[in-house]
């Protein structure tokens, strides 16, 4: 009689240490906005800056013509420099570097968190 005793305490007892692991381990599902939280709490102790959100479509777009501009008159540059190489100094080289800058630092600032 004390042997199924004992058995059925020791069962008892597995079967709470089980439950009582089961349930720690269990998942609580979190809500959007609490995962947004952590997410950006996390990148706060990495020192990761949020990421870059651009209010409108009509900065998308300015921001995309304006980086397309300096793309074509970035590559125009070494065309000017053979140029220069052979004696024709192009009147409209020192203008489009300039705009080339201020393209460049302009997207730089609105790009940069």
């Amino acid at each position: 009689m004390k042997s199924s005793t004992l058995q059925l305490l020791c069962f008892f007892s597995l079967a709470c240490l089980l439950l009582t692991s089961l349930a720690s381990a269990q998942v609580r599902p979190r809500s959007p906005g609490q995962q947004q939280a952590r997410q950006a709490q996390d990148q706060m102790e990495k020192n990761i800056p949020p990421p870059l959100v651009l209010h409108s479509t009509a900065d998308s777009a300015r921001l995309r013509q304006e980086a397309d501009e300096l793309a074509k008159a970035a590559q125009s540059v070494p065309l000017d420099i053979q140029n220069i190489e052979k004696g024709v100094f192009p009147k409209d080289m020192i203008q489009k570097l300039k705009r080339i800058e201020k393209l460049s630092k302009h997207l730089r600032t609105e790009l940069a968190p």
